[in-house]
């Protein structure tokens, strides 16, 4: 299993990091475009909650579309929220998003632990190929969200 942090600080209040990362919808926007992103769920609502679905469609490795079903499986309102995979491309996948208030600002920490489906198979295709990807997604969000936020 992987176990993958990242940390980010911005220049904004608790609340406003809060109202943007704890709406499904902004993902789309953090995620890079050529993973062609989509939200499937009809009914996600603009703010997270604890046992909440969110589908997707996601195209990580060559353009294949794969589906992907999250749980948003623990909500501490503007502290941290945690998604767990309950279908899709990984064996497991545990994400904890983190914030706190630090020096005028915000920090968020994403602690990411994720396994590769496939046994010694999956093990060398994650060392080849899906961290990288993984860790490309975050240098893009880290990117993206600097833009929007500051840093």
């Amino acid at each position: 299993m992987r176990e993958l942090y990242f940390k980010q600080w911005f220049p904004i209040s608790l609340d406003e990091a809060w109202d943007f990362f704890s709406n499904p919808s902004n993902l789309k926007d953090i995620t890079p475009p050529h993973m062609g992103f989509v939200v499937t769920s009809s009914a996600h609502g603009d703010r997270m909650y604890a046992g909440q679905i969110i589908r997707y469609i996601v195209k990580p490795l060559m353009g294949i579309p794969l589906k992907w079903c999250t749980e948003i499986t623990h909500v501490v309102d503007k502290q941290y929220f945690v998604d767990e995979q309950r279908f899709g491309p990984y064996a497991f996948w545990h994400h904890q998003h983190r914030f706190t208030e630090q020096n005028g600002g915000v920090l968020m920490e994403d602690i990411l632990h994720y396994k590769v489906p496939f046994g010694v198979l999956g093990n060398l295709v994650d060392r080849m190929i899906v961290n990288r990807e993984v860790n490309a997604i975050f240098v893009y969000r880290k990117k993206v969200l600097s833009e929007r936020f500051g840093s």
